[in-house]
């Protein structure tokens, strides 16, 4: 559903965005839905309101730096498409992800898109809509470029050309992954690739492809980062080697990273070098998603490269907490001491992105991860980190 609106046609529009009645947010199962002292949940009752839902509250669109140089249009029957675009949500283009249905244009992508009513990305010939996989029809005031790309790993070399366009420069890392993986396990990587910049391409075929192969030959030898090795295979490792410095992401379904839970724990734990989250100590975003709504990876891929750049960690198929991410939560609370230099008011804070209605993540299950994410006292004996604290 589409809200009703907040005042009559005739309402001025709003200082360099679109008309004030488009700014209303998407009704009863989108946008901003309960928030809680440490958590928001966002979005609603599938993927194509949660993407609008994500986007609405990014980019508001009620004053000029309110809204996007260029919305991402995508068919949310094409999941490698939709994966490989987050990285497009990164610097510089910083833009939302709305999905379409095949050729059809949702009425809630379409009020998301008209409200945020994006400026046009100068490095793009002042492009505000990006179609990709998709021939939706756009409003003719809006100036619309399509992606062309016949294979998942075709696409997704255009997504790294458009990426290189828009930066002025090629990518120098890249996230290299089989198309046909499990999608659960494939999510985190989207936030990865928004948040560090380096594109998704794909390994196709029994090595990896000649349009990946390409594409990675452009970048000079960039390191590359493979998620789920084995699936890429002996033929694709070894093709991968003599076009960069291969490394292995953790994550990908195999050892002690086997489920979706524990394979986005492990890839936010990762660093190698100034590359990868790291993410071991308070203080961080997160972003919590369903792992039965793969779509939801691309969508909330903003959260990851915006605001409180979270890394996206996945709850149980029935939306509980894994054992394995309670403990990870459990290791990153903030805490704080009865000592004057950790007090609260000193200590550094988590917070929590939901994405999705009830149905996909419980009430009880945000009520639960509001507890793990708030600040609380340390124990008694235990040694304060400099790592929990602000600098003075």
């Amino acid at each position: 559903m589409i809200a009703a609106g907040c005042g009559k046609s005739a309402t001025p529009p709003a200082a360099g965005g679109g008309p004030l009645r488009h700014l209303a947010p998407v009704e009863a199962q989108g946008t901003v839905s309960l928030s809680t002292r440490n958590t928001t949940r966002v979005g609603g009752g599938d993927a194509v309101v949660d993407a609008a839902s994500v986007a609405r509250l990014a980019y508001p669109g009620l004053t000029p730096g309110s809204r996007p140089q260029a919305v991402i249009l995508i068919d949310q029957r094409n999941w490698p498409a939709a994966l490989s675009a987050s990285v497009l949500a990164g610097a510089p283009l910083g833009a939302p992800i709305l999905y379409a249905i095949g050729n059809t244009l949702p009425a809630v992508s379409l009020q998301a898109l008209e409200a945020m009513h994006p400026q046009g990305a100068s490095a793009l010939g002042g492009t505000q809509v990006i179609r990709i996989a998709t021939d939706a029809p756009v409003p003719s005031r809006f100036s619309v470029r399509t992606l062309a790309g016949t294979s998942p790993a075709g696409t997704a070399a255009a997504i790294e050309q458009l990426l290189a366009t828009v930066r002025g420069t090629t990518p120098r890392q890249a996230i290299v992954l089989r198309s046909s993986g499990p999608r659960a396990m494939e999510m985190p990587a989207a936030g990865l690739a928004a948040e560090s910049g380096a594109p998704i391409l794909f390994a196709e075929g029994a090595g990896l492809g000649a349009a990946s192969e390409a594409a990675l030959k452009l970048m000079h030898r960039p390191s590359i980062y493979v998620l789920d090795p084995g699936a890429v295979g002996r033929p694709g490792l070894g093709a991968l080697a003599a076009l960069g410095r291969v490394t292995k992401l953790p994550g990908g379904g195999s050892g002690e990273a086997a489920t979706p839970a524990a394979g986005a724990i492990a890839l936010a734990r990762f660093t190698d070098g100034s590359f990868g989250w790291g993410i071991k100590e308070p203080g961080h975003g997160l972003v919590f998603a369903s792992p039965g709504r793969p779509l939801d990876a691309p969508a909330a891929a903003l959260l990851s490269a915006s605001a409180d750049y979270g890394p996206l960690l996945l709850l149980d198929p029935a939306g509980s907490i894994p054992a394995e991410l309670s403990a990870y939560l459990g290791d990153i609370q903030p805490a704080y001491s009865s000592a004057p230099e950790y007090q609260p008011v000193r200590g550094v804070y988590n917070h929590g992105w939901l994405i999705g209605n009830e149905q996909a993540i419980p009430l009880a299950t945000q009520a639960e991860l509001d507890s793990v994410l708030e600040i609380s006292p340390r124990q008694q004996g235990a040694a304060p980190e400099a790592s929990v604290l602000k600098p003075e």
